[in-house]
């Protein structure tokens, strides 16, 4: 059976960031080209069966801008310590490791392991670029495999096509993967969810607000579906990261709205969410964002959107009710 083997080099990496080798996060311009190369998959019909990433931060956050893009739920994307800073025998070795049955495999890692193995893989000599980069940032290499992953050996393996992510269009299709109209970002990050955070307090009805992350105004927790979650995993995932809150999430709609962003409009789904827990202060993943637990009157004085004033309305209604 002919299987495929994709490289995946990292995005950009942000040096000016003060943080170790491991933790050094992406760019901008590094999750973009990894967002771009995942839509290039996904638009040729190449989307991994399997996806294999370094655990180090840029690697695993590569992995993940270009699973989203392609519609791969990033719950099944595997982390492999050894792909971190690995010679390409190790590279090799962790190839070899993969499951039988997996017919196109996506390994996320570094260089110089990565443009080593590169080599070691072709069966006919490469035409070294210009600026002498086989495998710059965010830049993929597939090969075709005619053995099992447990055979793989060195210059048996026809290279089929090595593409950078700059020399790819820095706009994305909407809504479909092969539409004409074009956004800057992809066509997930316009749809959204949110919850309004809410819990009885000595008797009385309350909700949680917390600071945007600007601090300029007061919202509700809210955030991307991510692909293969709900709206409302999506929107309880935002709610513990955002606002440092666990909760049960309704099923039923409290409401919908649109925000402009990214030079579009966003389309948000909003839903009612029980508080069962509260992270303490400091164990809250954006402590930066203050949290304010308010009557549904006086969170009507610090919320802007008129149609989430609404919807305060609606969830007293539907709580009274209940």
């Amino acid at each position: 059976m002919v299987r495929e083997l994709i490289l995946l080099r990292h995005g950009k990496s942000d040096w000016a960031t003060e943080t170790d080798d491991f933790h050094r996060p992406l760019k901008d311009r590094g999750k973009r080209g990894a967002q771009k190369i995942g839509l290039w998959l996904a638009q040729n019909n190449q989307v991994p069966d399997y996806v294999l990433s370094s655990p180090a931060e840029r690697a695993i956050t590569t992995a993940e801008k270009a699973c989203k893009v392609m519609g791969f739920n990033t719950q099944k994307l595997a982390q492999d310590e050894r792909v971190y800073l690995a010679t390409p025998e190790t590279l090799m070795d962790v190839i070899k490791s993969c499951p039988g049955e997996i017919n196109r495999l996506m390994v996320v890692g570094h260089n110089p392991g990565m443009e080593m193995l590169l080599s070691l893989l072709t069966d006919q000599p490469l035409d070294i670029p210009e600026d002498g980069k086989l495998l710059p940032t965010a830049t993929l290499a597939i090969f075709r495999i005619n053995t099992t992953w447990q055979d793989l050996s060195a210059n048996q393996s026809p290279l089929l096509t090595l593409l950078r992510a700059r020399n790819l269009a820095d706009k994305f299709p909407f809504p479909e993967l092969n539409s004409n109209e074009l956004r800057d970002r992809p066509a997930y990050y316009y749809y959204q969810s949110s919850v309004i955070p809410y819990r009885v307090h000595k008797g009385e009805m309350e909700v949680l607000i917390i600071a945007s992350s600007s601090g300029a105004h007061w919202v509700f927790p809210k955030g991307i579906i991510d692909p293969g979650l709900s709206p409302q995993q999506s929107a309880a995932k935002e709610a513990l990261e955002e606002a440092g809150v666990k909760g049960r999430v309704d099923d039923k709609l409290l409401g919908e709205y649109y925000a402009d962003k990214w030079g579009a409009q966003c389309h948000v789904l909003v839903y009612p969410m029980e508080v069962t827990q509260i992270i303490p202060e400091n164990k809250r993943q954006e402590k930066h964002r203050s949290r304010k637990w308010l009557s549904i009157e006086q969170a009507a004085q610090y919320i802007e959107n008129t149609e989430l004033l609404n919807m305060l309305e609606r969830l007293s209604t539907r709580l009274c009710k209940g």
